[in-house]
């Protein structure tokens, strides 16, 4: 049965297949059966899953070009004691996603908010990507633009974590060569494709690479797209202090004679006199 608090009903952000029925959760089944109403990303998407679980919940569209003027709308009738569910296209609410506006109103209300878990497509790629699971930075879809996507790369470029982006079929190609041309053609990186469903596709390989099998075959530009990358590589404390010097020397030896900035630069850094003549000085 579904609670209420304060004579004001619930809020239920429920997750929902992202490709394979068999995903779906009887406790989520239960909720969006019982609910008043659903607010589905996009009914006309969601109405085949319902009836395939025979869900006949009232449902009505929340989606990014009505969000701000259902918020208030469905907000107020959560507080006159009516729960709602919401629900995306496929996976969980939110990430990347439309509800946002909705589950923060209802917190800047004092409404309860429950999750109800399932799929989501950012989990189950890294999950068997192969790649370091244990910190990863999610980056939703990058920029359509491809300077601002660029940009945006180039920001990212240092970052140790395992990157994770959505990318759709339109854009993937694009997107797969300014990965290797920013982050270098030998990053690792895992693209995930048509998850949970029949051609479900996991191709494992150098950024170079996974670019050039997108290019060759138009087969892997069909469906949506999970890009996982591998992090920057960890640079030891030695290669760093000697790109740090290299830079200081560089800087140095403008104003002052070699030995002289070899000299400050190996006090300012640590590094050894004897490596620095060797690295600069002789060049």
């Amino acid at each position: 049965m579904i609670e209420c608090w304060n004579n004001r009903g619930f809020l239920y952000v429920v997750a929902t297949p992202i490709g394979n029925l068999g995903d779906m959760s009887e406790r989520a089944v239960e909720i969006l059966r019982q609910v008043d109403c659903i607010a589905a990303e996009d009914t006309r998407h969601s109405a085949p899953l319902l009836h395939y679980f025979k869900i006949t919940t009232p449902i009505v569209a929340y989606h990014e070009h009505n969000e701000r003027i259902m918020t208030p709308i469905l907000v107020e009738r959560i507080i006159a004691g009516e729960s709602i569910a919401l629900i995306s296209d496929a996976g969980t609410p939110l990430i990347s996603d439309p509800g946002f506006h909705l589950v923060h109103a209802a917190r800047e209300r004092n409404i309860p908010v429950s999750p109800i878990p399932g799929a989501s497509a950012i989990i189950c790629a890294l999950s068997v990507c192969g790649l370091p699971c244990d910190r990863f930075a999610f980056e939703g879809f990058l920029p359509a633009k491809e300077t601002a996507r660029r940009g945006h790369l180039e920001s990212l470029r240092e970052e140790k974590r395992t990157l994770i982006f959505y990318e759709s079929p339109y854009r993937l190609q694009e997107t797969l060569i300014d990965l290797a041309t920013i982050f270098g053609g030998d990053r690792r990186a895992v693209l995930a494709r048509e998850l949970t469903k029949i051609h479900e596709t996991f191709l494992y390989d150098t950024l170079d690479k996974l670019a050039h099998q997108v290019i060759m075959d138009s087969n892997q530009r069909r469906g949506e797209s999970v890009l996982i990358v591998a992090g920057a590589p960890e640079i030891e404390a030695k290669e760093k202090a000697e790109v740090l010097a290299k830079k200081i020397f560089e800087v140095l030896q403008k104003e002052l004679p070699a030995s002289q900035a070899v000299a400050l630069t190996a006090q300012i850094t640590g590094v050894r006199k004897n490596f620095l003549y060797s690295q600069f000085i002789a060049e």
